[in-house]
């Protein structure tokens, strides 16, 4: 039987038939919380070491501009917008390039490096969740001046908010420092991250919110970086970790169906992104893709952040082949398939 491989021409029809399935949206603007995977640049201007603002970050961005997003060119908040009907690309709120009127339609709050635990984001100085919600509180202040208070929460009420992280809390922190190991177990850790993550979208609910995709944790033991040190298995997936993925995102679920029975008004979704992207991992060449072990940028095998080097000549020309930029971080065609995914689902949930 023939398969159906996933082309660039492939991906401009679904594109095309997702743009022309919109009608009128009910989205106003999208406002983004979370760690590196929706991060658009946060971290530029914070005290940290966690940062993409240099080439070749961002080489295939319009302009071939690095903007601390980290990826070669855009990534699935970009992909959401655009969908929706809004701009192409959603601005971090840190940078000094943009203003109120740019993050009306949309804005990020995320940080790369940072998790639903505050002693994660203290791993590499990022910003903590409960500092994107200060921010976000000044953004709402911001947002009444410059529209009125009447048309600024009917966008806030109306928007949809993506919130993606939970990675960082387990390959950053736990399995890297024995702290929270000394405290829980794998299992207790994963139940202390739900009762954060219920606590951060409870008071993202109070501020206004009503409309929250959350994505969970991916198939994190097949990053490159995982690959590379699991020596002993001969540098093939850390299923263990996968597990815990798989484990955490079922926690999420439940969680979600509880939170959306006892907050009134609240559609709170989950945005699947863990089996389709395990299907790119575990059979690349569907999706057009010739590498999954390791990333495009250096060697592909540990390389990520400063260590991803312009200079470096082992980085691959084409990044379409990969299915990762760096040794944490998909490529923009891996972005784009995932996001192709998950949109349809929104647009039938929110718009």
């Amino acid at each position: 039987m023939a398969v159906l491989t996933y082309t660039p021409w492939l991906l401009a029809i679904t594109e095309f038939l997702i743009l022309a399935s919109i009608t009128k949206s009910e989205v106003p603007a999208i406002i983004v919380f979370g760690d590196s995977s929706v991060d658009a640049g946060n971290n530029n201007v914070i005290a940290t070491l966690l940062k993409s603002n240099f080439r070749p970050y961002g080489r295939d961005f319009a302009g071939g501009r690095p903007t601390g997003r980290f990826c070669n060119g855009r990534i699935p908040p970009d992909f959401i917008s655009e969908a929706f009907g809004l701009k192409p690309t959603v601005p971090a709120y840190l940078d000094p390039a943009y203003n109120i009127a740019d993050f009306a339609t949309g804005v990020c709050f995320a940080s790369a490096g940072t998790g639903y635990d505050n002693a994660t984001s203290a791993v590499l100085n990022v910003i903590p969740m409960w500092k994107e919600l200060e921010y976000y509180k000044d953004y709402q202040n911001k947002l009444r001046a410059h529209l009125g208070n009447k048309k600024a929460n009917e966008v806030l009420r109306e928007a949809l908010y993506l919130v993606s992280l939970g990675t960082n809390d387990f390959l950053e922190n736990y399995y890297t420092f024995p702290t929270r190991r000394a405290q829980f177990t794998v299992q207790q850790y994963e139940d202390f991250l739900i009762t954060l993550s219920g606590n951060f979208l409870g008071e993202l609910y109070g501020l206004g919110a009503r409309k929250i995709s959350l994505t969970g944790v991916p198939p994190m033991g097949c990053l490159p970086l995982e690959r590379t040190t699991n020596i002993m298995g001969h540098h093939g997936c850390m299923e263990k970790y996968n597990n815990v993925a798989l484990e955490f995102n079922g926690k999420l679920k439940t969680m979600a169906s509880r939170l959306n029975k006892e907050l009134h008004g609240l559609r709170l979704e989950i945005a699947d992104a863990y089996n389709i992207f395990n299907q790119i991992i575990r059979r690349p060449s569907l999706y057009g893709f010739e590498v999954v072990e390791k990333a495009c940028c250096g060697t592909g095998t540990f390389e990520m952040s400063y260590l991803c080097s312009d200079q470096s000549p082992f980085t691959c020309k084409d990044a379409d082949k990969y299915v990762f930029w760096d040794s944490f971080h998909p490529t923009e065609k891996t972005n784009h398939i995932i996001s192709n995914h998950l949109i349809p689902h929104l647009l039938e949930k929110f718009r």
